[in-house]
């Protein structure tokens, strides 16, 4: 039996690797902070809790990480565990800074001395925006434009160097977004679902967004976790961009999710007055200036050429289903007045 272990295995990633490897006969163990112990929502949602070896640990703290892998003795190691909103990087910097950067070294050196192979979690937010790869690929130059972002190129660049001097098996996923429903509510996708279940139910006002012109490159959580699982089993490791390599806008999100709950759906004004209504002229959602980033990054979208072409992965599942994945579950988690 194979033994993987899992940071931030109560996060949205984390909770999908657990049971997509659960299902294929590993021994889960997870890495969890001990103020998350009690957040354990999305892995009850699986209902897959019982079925873990947590272990409490600091990923912050190069001794608890180390006392982690030792304890759990895995085959693969897939590092999930980050500060991953990117508006709260820029009021949280050091914090960021410690856990996403500096936690992914103080994982690499816990697993230095051990045969386990390595999965380190990048993000496309590296990317920043690219000036000068409108589609990004695994050879796009990184332009950071945030603390998230930036903390996220250290940590990749540390686990290339640790592949390349020390011989080990890691594997880096430059992963695009990625939804579903077991995404936190801090993130404009969730905040979107989770806000139209509340409104449709007469329990909130509108929905306040920023930037309705930002374009992501959004996918489906589960598909991505496959894709990080593939990388780990590859002969050869090396880095990967997955991604849908379509990128629709906020505002098309927006639409499509209310399109689930409201009719006659229409925009009016621009910018930071623009709104969106239905056909009796309730508001749903509004631009609010506070939820603008300071640094804001307007296009992200890639290619997962080489991902096919190595792994044979590609995205598996349509947009239009996981968004209304999202929907059901928040108007299910609303009407039965369940807080997640």
């Amino acid at each position: 039996m194979k033994r993987a272990l899992i940071t931030g295995v109560t996060g949205q990633d984390g909770a999908y690797m657990a049971r997509l490897l659960l299902g294929k006969g590993y021994k889960v163990f997870g890495g969890r902070r001990r103020s998350s112990s009690a957040n354990g929502w999305r892995l009850r949602e699986l209902q897959i809790e019982d079925e873990i070896y947590m272990i409490d640990f600091d990923i912050t703290d190069p001794d608890s990480c180390k006392r982690l892998v030792e304890q759990a003795q895995p085959n693969e190691i897939y590092n999930l565990a980050a500060q991953s909103f990117v508006g709260a990087s820029f009021t949280q910097p050091y914090y960021t800074t410690q856990a996403t950067g500096l936690g992914a070294l103080n994982m690499l050196e816990a697993a230095r001395n051990t045969r386990a192979r390595f999965y380190q979690a990048s993000s496309s937010e590296m990317f920043g925006g690219s000036e000068h790869d409108t589609v990004q690929t695994e050879l796009t130059r990184f332009n950071p434009k945030s603390p998230y972002a930036t903390a996220k190129v250290f940590a990749h660049s540390i686990a290339k160097i640790y592949r390349e001097a020390y011989g080990m098996h890691i594997s880096c996923g430059i992963c695009f977004n990625h939804e579903s429903p077991l995404r936190g509510r801090e993130f404009v996708t969730r905040k979107i679902t989770h806000g139209l279940a509340l409104l449709a139910a007469g329990k909130s006002g509108p929905i306040k967004l920023g930037n309705l012109d930002a374009r992501r490159d959004w996918g489906y959580a589960p598909d991505f976790v496959e894709g990080m699982w593939r990388m780990v089993q590859a002969d050869r490791p090396d880095d990967y961009v997955l991604c849908t390599e379509n990128a629709p806008s906020v505002r098309e999100f927006l639409t499509h999710a209310a399109e689930y709950h409201f009719e006659g759906l229409r925009f009016e004004g621009e910018g930071v007055h623009e709104c969106l209504f239905n056909h009796d002229d309730k508001r749903i959602a509004e631009v609010d200036p506070q939820f603008y980033r300071p640094n804001e990054v307007s296009t992200l979208q890639g290619s997962y050429a080489l991902a096919e072409r190595r792994l044979g992965w590609r995205p598996e599942t349509h947009m239009q289903t996981w968004v209304e994945l999202m929907v059901v579950a928040d108007r299910l988690r609303v009407e039965r007045g369940i807080d997640n």
